[in-house]
């Protein structure tokens, strides 16, 4: 018996508040479309990965719930730079919206949906604009693990088979999982920058009962008609893991790796070399929207969209729905350690990233200089950076006994939100000036931001009707789910908790 990880939400918020939807969707054919970039516009450097991370301060906004932390930094000086920042060149800022102004498309959020949004809608000949409150990587798209991994969110293929017709399972799966990778690709190679882009991924079973679930997992992707993975054994798995906790892993070729902040660079480089504006340091208060378009308002000025909105603030959407919340936020945290006493290959000899199978799962891989970048938990609050700190050094050295004496160089927190079904919630207004809205990405979503991105795209431009297949899953509301949060997590995390103690081989993860 399995629990996936999109029940876990929706029990703890039965426990807490009643009655919670089911999805379903709806879709037809999608229709690729491709386009070339303009030359490059002079001023923006393209984003440059380095050997090594440097110790350096943080140019960018963050949050005030979450941190950075570097061993060694000045306690009482400036925010130290979280790894990927400080290995990546300087990037500038682009500086605070001047006035008002107008231009076809407003996307509001500059994380990997809104860049992504905002490069297609370029491309296709729109004038764009893009806002951020902080700076561009501030948020989840520039903090999270990096693992590459398909389906929809939570939404997996055992998912989508048992809730769709075959034709819609198969063509959504192909979306979240086929396309979503190749398009990474594909910008990638088309604006000629890196992100450290690597293929294959595991997940690896903690108990032996967790096998049934796995396989089960990858059954339900040949269902749709996936064959890229497989179901290892507990021998096959020291191929590519070097521990001795694992009872056996699936090995999925379509997954991978890379550095997200990178990415994120890249596509608002492309963005610029499209012509488009972005502007940080500049908070939307409202969207307004009437008869002659939609307004967005911010303390430095407003700008009239002619043809659509994009927002794409993550775990702050909840502040533009009047009718309340669909998810609830979570913190998750990522630590790099210094260069290894060993080669990584004595640990990683696949150099494949991990996802293991227990409650709280631990995610890791092999990052630059080698280094192992290990990440893990969802909590309701922030917690202290001693504590995560002490948290995932214990993981390490359950997951590898075999180096002594591990530590740490880098760790910080980063906000996800979740949905109560475990689907992304895709909308779309009514308006003849539409406002495009996705958030709800539950912790696995750095391929299928940029796939959806280019969906909204698509859809203002009317070229498939791939964002009208998302927008039929249904989510149910969470009254005040963000302030919730802090009750409901360790609510649901206590319930299964329990069950995982109680009864191992059952395979319930968040």
């Amino acid at each position: 018996m399995s629990l996936n990880r999109r029940n876990f939400i929706g029990a703890g918020v039965a426990a807490a508040l009643p009655g919670s939807l089911i999805a379903q969707v709806v879709g037809a054919d999608a229709l690729p479309a491709t386009a070339l970039p303009l030359p490059a516009v002079p001023g923006l450097p393209k984003p440059s990965l380095l050997t090594d991370a440097r110790p350096v301060a943080s140019s960018l906004g963050l949050d005030p719930r979450i941190w950075n932390w570097r061993s060694g930094a000045d306690r009482n000086g400036p925010m130290p730079a979280n790894y990927y920042e400080a290995s990546l060149s300087e990037w500038p800022a682009f500086g605070p919206l001047p006035g008002d102004q107008s231009c076809d498309v407003v996307v509001i959020g500059g994380g990997l949906l809104g860049a992504s949004a905002a490069l297609h809608l370029a491309e296709a000949g729109l004038d764009v604009i893009v806002l951020e409150k902080d700076h561009i990587g501030s948020g989840a798209s520039g903090r999270n693990g990096g693992q590459l991994t398909p389906g929809l969110a939570r939404w997996e293929a055992g998912t989508m088979a048992a809730n769709l017709p075959p034709d819609e399972a198969r063509r959504l799966w192909r979306f979240a999982s086929v396309e979503a990778m190749e398009l990474i690709d594909s910008l990638s190679a088309r604006y000629d920058f890196q992100c450290d882009r690597k293929r294959g991924h595991i997940t690896a079973a903690l108990h032996p009962g967790h096998m049934g679930a796995l396989v089960e997992g990858a059954d339900a992707r040949r269902q749709l008609g996936d064959r890229a993975v497989r179901v290892i054994g507990p021998h096959e798995v020291q191929e590519y893991v070097r521990s001795q906790i694992y009872h056996g892993a699936t090995l999925d070729s379509s997954g991978g790796q890379l550095q997200p902040l990178a990415l994120l660079r890249g596509l608002v480089y492309g963005f610029v070399q499209q012509g488009g504006r972005v502007y940080d340091g500049t908070p939307v208060q409202e969207i307004e929207e009437g008869a002659g378009g939609t307004t967005v308002i911010t303390e430095r000025g407003t700008i009239k969209a002619r043809r659509g909105v994009v927002l794409a603030v993550h775990s702050s959407t909840f502040r533009f729905l009047p009718e309340g919340s669909t998810t609830l936020p979570f913190v998750t945290y990522v630590a790099v350690t210094p260069k290894l006493p060993m080669p990584i290959s004595e640990l990683l000899p696949g150099d494949l990233p991990v996802y293991d199978t227990q409650f709280q799962i631990d995610y890791y891989r092999a990052v630059r200089d080698n280094r192992l970048l290990f990440g893990g938990q969802g909590t309701g609050n922030s917690w202290s950076p001693r504590d995560v700190n002490n948290y995932l050094l214990e993981r390490i050295r359950t997951v590898f006994p075999q180096w002594e004496q591990p530590a740490l160089e880098y760790s910080w927190g980063g906000i996800s939100d979740v949905t109560i079904n475990g689907a992304t919630d895709s909308r779309k207004s009514a308006g003849k000036i539409p406002v495009y809205i996705v958030h709800g990405w539950s912790g696995h979503g750095v391929a299928q931001t940029v796939r959806i991105g280019k969906a909204i795209s698509d859809d203002l431009t009317g070229r498939n009707d791939d964002f009208a297949m998302l927008t039929q899953i249904e989510h149910g509301r969470i009254p005040l789910g963000n302030f919730l949060a802090p009750l409901v997590i360790p609510v649901a995390k206590g319930m299964f908790g329990i069950k995982a103690a109680l009864q191992p081989s059952d395979m319930v993860s968040f």
